[in-house]
């Protein structure tokens, strides 16, 4: 697995540990934390983009299907710097790819976003919705599926990718640390622990119902049980699939659902839309349900006790 010490990467390694296979994590720790991993999980500290690593890896490990998590994913950070987004998000993959058919490993199960469909004309999105990306993160992503719909064309790989929403929430064992933090429910934490002066709440005015950003939250356990799901069924098919509650929250929602868990105010101040960020982005999770049986089992009020509960025994993450 790449990228599996990052956030979801170690949930997902202990989803798989439970289910009783055996990963292998590939990370440069440019975002992930040896610490977010089992010790007794091989980490193997190297780069995609190092053409001599994965080639290694295949011959020396018995490797029978990749879950490929390693990647940016900084909307803002990727307008700012769209070319590295490209380089590492589809180069990565694409050494990732010739290093499997390489070595005759024919099936990949794939991190991406719902930040490939834009603003959507309706909700809930379903996956026939268009690709309508708006920042070259969604675009890096909508091109790495290309590639796999295209490698499973010519030599029949099978590929499932798993656009996500927004993931959230912990493990007893494992949560979310980001340097620096921008998803909105740890930094609603840090203010939480006093650690951050208030919330920066960027737009008030779109068409919603109180005016804030409405999206959609996954808790990380549920999206893991996703991967262990597709990586069984991968073996027989591939697909395209969305992981989300199908129910969304505007900011001033989860504003108010971490106050009521944390029972401390949070306070926010108010800026200008950013210009990446739509209205409003909701999941259908029909498609993902009726094909593998998958749903969703923690709604936002679980997610935030679960991720507040990992955050007080670890307020600075893993550099404890």
């Amino acid at each position: 697995m790449t990228g599996g010490a990052g956030y979801i990467g170690s949930v997902v390694t202990e989803c798989l540990i439970s289910s009783g296979r055996e990963p292998l994590v590939l990370d440069n720790l440019s975002q992930g934390h040896r610490q977010a991993l089992p010790p007794s999980v091989p980490l193997i500290e190297a780069d995609l983009q190092d053409p001599a690593v994965l080639p290694r890896v295949f011959a020396e490990y018995a490797i029978d299907a990749v879950i490929h998590l390693a990647a940016l994913s900084v909307v803002e950070d990727s307008v700012a710097r769209p070319l590295l987004y490209y380089r590492e998000n589809v180069g990565g993959l694409l050494n990732l790819l010739d290093a499997m058919r390489a070595a005759n490993v024919n099936r990949l199960v794939f991190s991406s976003t719902a930040a490939v469909y834009g603003i959507p004309a309706r909700m809930p999105i379903s996956e026939q919705c268009p690709v309508r990306a708006i920042n070259p993160y969604g675009w890096s992503k909508f091109m790495g599926e290309q590639l796999l719909a295209d490698a499973h064309a010519a030599s029949g790989l099978n590929y499932i990718s798993l656009r996500y929403f927004n993931v959230a929430g912990a493990t007893e064992r494992y949560g979310e640390d980001h340097r620096p933090e921008t998803h909105l429910i740890p930094r609603l934490l840090e203010v939480a622990l006093g650690q951050r002066p208030y919330l920066e709440l960027y737009g008030t005015d779109y068409s919603t119902g109180d005016g804030t950003c409405v999206r959609d939250y996954i808790h990380v356990t549920d999206l893991a049980v996703a991967h262990v799901l597709a990586l069984e069924a991968v073996e027989h098919h591939s697909g395209i699939y969305n992981l989300g509650n199908n129910r969304g929250y505007s900011v001033r929602e989860v504003v108010a659902c971490v106050e009521k868990v944390t029972g401390r105010r949070i306070p926010v101040v108010e800026f200008p839309r950013r210009p990446s960020d739509p209205p409003e982005l909701v999941a259908s999770h029909e498609k993902i349900r009726a094909e593998l049986g998958w749903q969703p089992r923690h709604d936002l009020e679980e997610i935030v006790s679960s991720a507040w509960a990992w955050r007080q025994r670890h307020p600075h993450g893993y550099a404890e």
